[in-house]
């Protein structure tokens, strides 16, 4: 089985949920922006969350099945179309063989995940098969998608074969073969256009001036075209320290939100370097990071402080939410 690639899109890479294990090495973790979309696609089509997916930036691939295949489509509102009919998102579809998939407008959010049954089967490189593209590793050969790749897809699980055999006699609108629905709605996060991202304070935010942590939490700050997935410059407001300092690096994570000398913070990504030493003013809560993945360059995002015991328990309302969903789809058919 396998992906033919007939138009890349702005920016489509395999990704997976990252390459652990290699941070003491400088190896970043890398992954899937939007980890909590492809995990959804995922669980949708049969698959174990960790499977490879395609990440799909803005303007989405035109792609082509060589096979019948079970997909899913989770995130942003790339507007996908199968054919000539338009594709629902966050559902489990049949993509029968030689079945198109392009993509329209971008109506929400700006990242589409695509999983397929049996997960995109590229080398693994250091227990990952994520795209690094700086280092030029992992996914296909190490590089965004181009028109005439070919993406082997691996085995479907059982549970995978046996929503295939049952979508396949189940006409959905359009005579598209669609799940008829999706078991938790709630589920389904609310890309706004400017979030609110919730955050906790950071080692250094008691470092900042009480104006400039003021300004922090009330104020918007745009995200600058020079973003991308190692990092999301703001502009806004200057943020000062009470007095400038030296610091030893030190361990930063994805939304670890620091702050260099020119006083405009940077948002580290999902390709962020292993450590950092500019002041670090506040830490984006791991349960809000899809909202700060689906936030478009020129976009507002706006930060919350909460508490560490708050942020915990937000992620771990999450995680079981999403252990629920798996325990109802593994039972549905």
């Amino acid at each position: 089985m396998s992906l033919l690639i007939m138009k890349p899109g702005l920016l489509t890479t395999v990704q997976d949920l990252g390459r652990y294990g290699y941070q003491q090495y400088g190896v970043i973790a890398g992954g899937a922006m939007d980890s909590y979309a492809l995990r959804m696609a995922n669980l949708l089509v049969g698959n174990d969350e960790r499977e490879a997916g395609l990440e799909m930036t803005v303007t989405g691939p035109e792609i082509t099945f060589a096979e019948p295949s079970l997909i899913s489509i989770c995130g942003g509102g790339l507007s996908p179309m199968l054919d000539e009919h338009p594709l629902p998102l966050w559902r489990t579809v049949y993509a029968p063989k030689g079945a198109r998939l392009h993509f329209g407008r971008l109506s929400r959010g700006c990242r589409a995940y695509l999983a397929v049954a049996g997960g995109i089967e590229v080398p693994v490189q250091l227990n990952s098969r994520s795209t690094y593209l700086r280092a030029g590793i992992g996914g296909h050969q190490g590089r965004a998608l181009r028109s005439g790749d070919v993406l082997p897809i691996g085995t479907p699980t059982h549970r995978g074969n046996i929503w295939t055999e049952m979508l396949t006699k189940v006409q959905g609108p359009e005579n598209l073969s669609v799940s008829r629905w999706f078991p938790a709605y709630n589920l389904i996060p609310s890309y706004l256009e400017t979030p609110v991202l919730r955050v906790i304070a950071g080692e250094e935010f008691p470092a900042f001036s009480e104006e400039s942590r003021e300004r922090f939490l009330s104020e918007p700050f745009m995200i600058l075209p020079q973003s991308d997935r190692m990092g999301y410059r703001l502009t806004g407001s200057s943020l000062n320290l009470v007095r400038e300092q030296s610091l030893i690096s030190s361990a930063v994570t994805y939304g670890t939100v620091q702050v260099p000398a020119g006083g405009s913070p940077i948002i580290l990504m999902a390709d962020r370097q292993t450590t950092g030493g500019y002041p670090k003013i506040a830490q984006v809560i791991t349960a809000d990071l899809p909202l700060l993945a689906q936030a478009k360059i020129g976009s507002d995002v706006r930060f919350r402080l909460i508490t560490l015991q708050e942020a915990q328990e937000q992620l771990l309302q999450q995680e079981l939410e999403l252990r629920r969903l798996r325990i109802v789809l593994e039972h549905y058919y």
